[in-house]
């Protein structure tokens, strides 16, 4: 009798401890991946499209987002926007003509890539001054039937060039746009996001958000279905997102560049991962 109680006891831990690796192998398995290192000169179309276009985007932006090799000014096919350099990195480049123009690359990952759920990171170093504004994001995949702010918005990651030190997090949808619901993270000892890469990163899960910086467990933000304001919807259990990595210049947030604003600028992007269940 001892013997088969000591039996189901260790079937039982055996069992459990299967379960906990089950789940975390689920939560944890890389189901895409674009690492920017396949020798081409672009970003690859199987992944990403080209924003395009000077509208503003809703926030005053100043720069006009040019597709690669754009020739259409102010645009130059001679200095692309975004790129794959012999370094194994993305470079999404703002540039200045000195006139008051500026261009820089807008990619996302719409109709080709989308996902729910999981973990989400990219590996990232982030330029410095004023007036930049660099971000990693997404987007609902039913932005074009339900319209912003109603499809939702994930920022992963933006920073403003004002403040080289500190990066947010934050979430927006319907009843909760603008900066109502999000979260800033700061490095200690004055040290800028600007000096080294960084880990960017999302979990997703049913009824909750969270971000991290450079490792999965320091989470320093955390949002649910609680945390929205009377009336508000929560859009992230609604569907697939995808992807989104820009360089915007200038807009009502980072303000204006200035005479200390220094051009041409980068984003550099090591990688773009995803973990959990599988895109489509």
């Amino acid at each position: 009798m001892t013997l088969n109680r000591s039996w189901l006891m260790l079937s039982a831990l055996l069992l459990l401890t299967a379960g906990i690796a089950q789940a975390q192998d689920r939560h944890e398995r890389l189901i895409w991946s674009d690492e920017f290192n396949s020798g081409a000169p672009a970003p690859s179309l199987a992944n990403w499209k080209f924003d395009t276009g000077s509208n503003g985007f809703g926030n005053q932006e100043l720069e006009t987002y040019c597709s690669y090799q754009s020739s259409q000014a102010p645009c130059n096919s001679a200095k692309p926007n975004a790129f794959l350099g012999k370094d194994g990195y993305l470079h999404i480049v703002a540039r200045s003509d000195g006139q008051g123009h500026y261009t820089s690359a807008r990619i996302k990952s719409e109709g080709l890539k989308s996902f729910q759920y999981g973990r989400i990171e990219a590996r990232i170093k982030i330029p410095k001054g004023q007036g930049f504004w660099p971000a990693f994001w997404m987007l609902g995949d039913n932005i074009s039937t339900v319209h912003w702010p109603a499809c939702g918005e994930l920022d992963i990651m933006e920073n403003i060039g004002k403040k080289p030190d500190t990066i947010y997090g934050s979430i927006h949808g319907t009843g909760f746009t603008g900066t109502k619901i999000g979260q800033p993270f700061a490095l200690p000892h004055d040290q800028a996001f600007g000096d080294a890469f960084h880990t960017f990163g999302l979990i997703w899960s049913p009824k909750k958000i969270e971000y991290y910086v450079d490792d999965p467990a320091n989470v320093y933000a955390s949002f649910t279905p609680s945390s929205l304001p009377e009336g508000a919807v929560w859009p992230f259990d609604d569907g697939k997102f995808f992807l989104l990595l820009n360089l915007a210049v200038g807009g009502d947030w980072p303000g204006l560049p200035d005479a200390s604003s220094k051009f041409p600028q980068e984003m550099l992007v090591d990688y773009v991962r995803v973990y959990g269940k599988s895109a489509r």
